[in-house]
């Protein structure tokens, strides 16, 4: 299946099948009973998603919206969790895809606890640029996603975006 940027994949709340992402980006957003929205995680090519239910089922954590045009995969429930009492291997499959998670967990705290306001936006673009090239990560978050992302506000985001921009200019 293709999903289009903005296209939503499956909301909070709701129950469903399993899915492979060949190829793009998707967000996770956490909708909180205000109506707010925090931006919670990011999927990357080759992840299966919702993560928490690669074992047993769970309804969604969060919505899933594509960041960019992407190719997915459906993977019925049936056959997933049946497989998996047929098949011990796909445990150890499983168990590699959540380490791989954790580690790119690990680095978004490594992220999240730099000091420096601007050294956390360095390495959140630096993490993003395996992903995008040749586009921006303000082609495909809002400087509000990029700030909830690694823990600062948005008009941060926007005052050391303008001074990259500046710096840029002058090179």
């Amino acid at each position: 299946m293709i999903l289009h940027k903005g296209e939503t994949l499956f909301r909070q709340g709701e129950s469903g099948p399993l899915y492979h992402l060949r190829s793009g980006l998707l967000k996770i957003l956490r909708t909180h009973q205000d109506g707010s929205q925090i931006l919670v995680n990011i999927i990357v090519p080759d992840e299966i998603i919702p993560h928490h239910s690669l074992i047993s089922p769970n309804p969604y954590y969060g919505t899933a919206l594509a960041l960019v045009t992407c190719e997915i995969d459906i993977l019925s429930e049936v056959e997933w969790y049946s497989e998996l009492e047929l098949n011990l291997e796909r445990y150890q499959s499983i168990a590699l895809q959540l380490q791989d998670k954790l580690r790119m967990m690990l680095q978004r705290v490594d992220q999240l606890t730099e000091v420096s306001p601007v050294e956390k936006l360095r390495k959140l673009q630096s993490w993003f640029h395996s992903y995008i090239t040749p586009a921006t990560i303000t082609d495909v978050l809002t400087q509000d996603e990029i700030g909830q992302f690694i823990g600062l506000r948005r008009e941060t985001i926007n005052r050391l975006l303008r001074s990259q921009s500046e710096m840029e200019e002058h090179t």
